[in-house]
């Protein structure tokens, strides 16, 4: 009888999901040269080849589609026999998680406290990125569940809405009125444009008359905060982030009427099968992030 060690199908199955021997190497927390070396081993206990090079990439041969095909629903039957029938309390292993700014500092702390409650001996590494680099590393492996803003259209990704943000035209009360959004030649500063909170607020400029405008960017919703409170300039950010400095009189609220939203979401891979994955990407569903506002004292018409 061939003796076939677990995780040589794991590591089979996951370059099956993720497409290549180096995405699988990533999501095993290893090295390609040892998911090559797995590989071999697996093919000189079943006796056939499971891949063939195509160009740069190794492919699938027929003979290893058909047993990716018939090995998929038995790892699963594993993983969730190993996962305690679906009770993830002695669950294992490293989730690597990726959010965009906004929701890092809002929704998700209290969701890493109860996942971290729930999953005690899983490691969790989160990290914080623009919208368009989270998709890169979701898509190339390098992150199991993201957090974003915008809408996500790709037949690859999963999504779950968690709410949407108010975005709004900031400045400080110091700055002259001559500054503001309808004066000459207004500072503006705006999230790269990589983020789609950029695309939202020229959307919102263009409204305003100001599609022509010099806009100034950064990547980091704090940092331009600090730059408006600082009298630096004027800029379009989630109401969220601003709430208490609004409330407080140090940053005033320009043009309401230009205000916009954007949804938020949680994506994972369309292909996931982790079951561990999978049920954190569930308790998404609970998540709101709190993203709306009533009318703030300190509102200006500028």
């Amino acid at each position: 009888m061939r003796r076939i060690s677990l995780y040589h199908l794991e590591t089979l199955l996951w370059i099956s999901r993720l497409g290549t021997f180096g995405a699988a190497a990533e999501r095993l927390n290893t090295t390609q040269p040892a998911v090559s070396a797995r590989i071999r081993e697996l093919e000189n206990q079943i006796g056939f080849r499971l891949f063939e090079r195509a160009g740069r990439n190794m492919a699938l041969t027929v003979r290893g589609r058909e047993f990716v095909r018939e090995c998929e629903p038995l790892w699963t039957s594993i993983e969730r026999t190993f996962l305690q029938s679906g009770r993830f309390e002695g669950a294992s292993g490293i989730v690597r998680i990726g959010a965009g700014e906004i929701a890092a500092a809002t929704c998700l702390p209290p969701f890493f406290t109860g996942l971290k409650t729930d999953m005690p001996r899983v490691t969790f590494e989160v990290e914080i990125d623009l919208s368009h680099g989270l998709l890169q590393k979701l898509l190339g492996a390098n992150c199991d569940l993201i957090f974003l803003a915008g809408p996500v259209v790709s037949p690859n990704i999963e999504t779950a809405p968690i709410g949407s943000v108010d975005l709004v035209w900031i400045a400080s009360p110091t700055l002259d009125k001559a500054q503001g959004l309808d004066g000459p030649s207004p500072a503006l500063w705006l999230l790269h444009r990589h983020s789609p909170i950029h695309g939202v607020a020229r959307a919102s400029l263009e409204a305003a008359g100001h599609g022509d405008a010099t806009i100034n960017s950064c990547n980091n919703v704090r940092s331009l905060i600090d730059i408006v409170l600082a009298g630096g300039g004027i800029s379009f950010v989630p109401e969220i982030m601003v709430r208490d400095h609004l409330r407080r009189g140090t940053l005033v609220r320009l043009r309401p009427e230009l205000d916009r939203s954007i949804l938020f979401q949680a994506a994972i891979r369309a292909q996931e099968r982790d079951p561990l994955i999978r049920d954190i990407f569930g308790r998404t569903a609970a998540l709101q992030i709190a993203g709306t506002s009533a009318p703030v004292a300190g509102t200006c018409s500028r």
